[in-house]
């Protein structure tokens, strides 16, 4: 692998990938095994896979803080520190917030981690695929554009991407989510095996439970070794037992010997060539040495993440495309969607007293869209489906003073009650008015324009939020927990760190970004294949749609420019 640092005086290459998170490392590998010679650029640091998670094997007393974040972290990171992801035991992974700003018109929480790999290194794994009834909503209900694809267009891709990636789960035969190429899957605990026969004896296959698609290993695959049950994955995993570019598809590009990985490269914009109405390549400025480069490509793969890559679309201006690159629609920058969650019920389990669970399951249960489908009509549109699971809670309930004595010895080694939680994925619609664009009255650390964000929920999400609440309470009471309670926590756009939109595809280039091969109406050299691509986010985790998406437009690229027409 050339780490190459200095630009060397022949910047030219077949193809440039912009960022190496989930979909730029299978932008990368897809077209280097297709015999293409790549550049990657990351605009952060290089992370080697192994030796550079330096917390993953650190006992929970080897830090500092056991965990918590000092005063001057919060200070740097405002918005990293506003959830859960950011802590002493992975705070390397996420960005400096007051390096990268952004303006917030509506709060907007923008988890972000610059580094080879992005957020492949800390995502949460979950695993689904699309079903028609996602790809066919939009032109259904009148919201957002009709997508241009269907499941048959994109189904042998997510068998291709299943397969090299190692997703565990469990074939189910249900409409509202595809079956898939499986690893086998996890196990569910006792609780959660008994709530998910009564639920579905209830409901009468209405309403399914079934364990995670998630894509940690539950065997040796493709080299890599199979979860340890550490529930460790953000720290980077040295057994490879997650699909991260780190361990999956920078390997295989690098195999090729077609590779060539650049990081801290930020791409300020895309350079257009007026005479051919392509893309020439792009402008990178180091970010160490804020010097400005040009690199030069036949294509361009831009995977810097939904906001990143509308941020460097929409700076990629110039006479022709003088409101950002392939823009002539207007809808580039709209559209921006998350999901909507932290609700839902839980409840506490009873006669389970004599079963443990074994290990740390670095995963939990689903439960797929119902809402909306066949018989089960709501006052809202679209749906929502459940994430959750079964677990004992702590071993010691006594109180602190009491702490001492032959009774509390006895009291240690009887673990607490099992409790069960369901929390909600909501679907958000895709709101022409949800919107970012370039604010030029703030710089970043490497002096360019920051993003601006104007997103919101609205009353669709608040309407569906009850529901959320109220149905996972009576599966739970149905199942025979006690002492159900719901709970909603609130949820603002960026929370779910799922957002998605901004660059859409469709088939009429008057209303959408790219077309159905994720590739420019306008600049037919330029292929978008991450998030922003996506004219609607459905209520299942996207990441793996993104890899398909990836692998398929990767495809097809190369397949036309070897015809000569790109």
């Amino acid at each position: 692998m050339n780490l190459n640092t200095k630009a060397e005086a022949q910047n030219t290459y077949d193809a440039i990938v912009v960022g190496s998170g989930i979909s730029g490392g299978w932008a990368a590998k897809e077209l280097t095994e297709k015999g293409l010679k790549v550049l990657l650029l990351e605009r952060g640091r290089n992370v080697e896979h192994i030796k550079d998670y330096t917390t993953a094997m650190k006992k929970p007393w080897e830090f500092e803080h056991r965990g918590r974040l000092t005063e001057e972290q919060k200070k740097r990171h405002p918005v990293q520190t506003r959830d859960y992801p950011y802590t002493e035991f992975n705070e390397s992974f996420w960005v400096d917030d007051l390096d990268c700003p952004y303006t917030e018109v509506k709060r907007f929480d923008w988890y972000r981690g610059f580094h080879v790999g992005g957020k492949s290194l800390m995502w949460g794994r979950q695993s689904y695929r699309f079903s028609d009834l996602n790809f066919e909503d939009n032109l259904k209900d009148g919201h957002g554009t009709d997508w241009p694809i269907r499941s048959k267009d994109i189904s042998q891709w997510y068998d291709y991407v299943e397969r090299f990636a190692g997703i565990s789960g469990q074939n189910e035969n249900w409409p509202a989510l595809p079956d898939g190429q499986f690893l086998p899957p996890m196990e569910m605990n006792c609780v959660e095996k008994s709530v998910k026969k009564r639920i579905e004896d209830k409901w009468a296959k209405s309403r399914i439970m079934t364990i995670g698609r998630t894509a940690n290993l539950t065997v040796p695959h493709g080299g890599r070794g199979s979860c340890q049950y550490r529930n460790l994955c953000s720290r980077g995993c040295p057994f490879g037992a997650y699909f991260s570019t780190q361990s999956s598809t920078l390997p295989a590009a690098v195999a090729t010997g077609n590779l060539t990985l650049r990081p801290f490269s930020l791409v300020d914009h895309i350079i257009y060539d007026k005479e051919s109405k392509k893309a020439k390549g792009v402008m990178v400025v180091d970010s160490e040495t804020k010097e400005n480069i040009e690199f030069y490509a036949k294509i361009v793969f831009v995977n810097g993440s939904t906001l990143g890559t509308t941020q460097i679309l929409l700076n990629s201006t110039s006479a022709e495309h003088p409101n950002g690159l392939g823009n002539a629609s207007g809808e580039l920058g709209h559209n921006l969607m998350d999901h909507h969650f932290r609700n839902g019920a839980n409840g506490e389990a009873e006669g389970f007293d004599d079963k443990y669970t074994y290990g740390k399951r670095a995963n939990g249960i689903y439960i797929p869209r119902y809402q909306n489908m066949g018989n089960d009509k709501r006052d809202y549109l679209r749906g929502f489906g459940y994430q959750g699971g079964a677990s004992r809670t702590g071993w010691h309930k006594d109180v602190a003073e009491l702490a001492f004595g032959g009774d509390f010895k006895d009291q240690m080694t009887v673990p607490g009650v099992w409790t069960m939680g369901l929390g909600g994925f909501g679907e958000s619609l895709p709101y022409h008015e949800n919107r970012v664009y370039i604010d030029k009255t703030k710089k970043d650390k490497w002096g360019l324009p920051v993003l601006a964000i104007d997103c919101e929920f609205k009353g669709n999400e608040q309407k569906m939020r009850k529901d959320m609440m109220n149905d996972a309470a009576e599966m739970l009471e149905a199942a025979g927990l006690k002492n159900v309670k719901t709970y909603d926590a609130g949820s603002t756009p960026g929370m779910a760190i799922h957002e998605c939109g901004t660059a859409r595809m469709g088939n009429d280039p008057k209303t959408s970004v790219l077309n159905k091969w994720n590739q420019m109406h306008e600049v037919n050299n330029v292929f978008v294949t991450d998030g922003s691509c996506m004219p609607s986010i459905a209520c299942q985790n996207p990441s793996l749609t993104f890899m398909a998406l990836t692998a398929r437009a990767a495809d097809y690229a190369v397949s036309e420019l070897k015809k000569g027409n790109i």
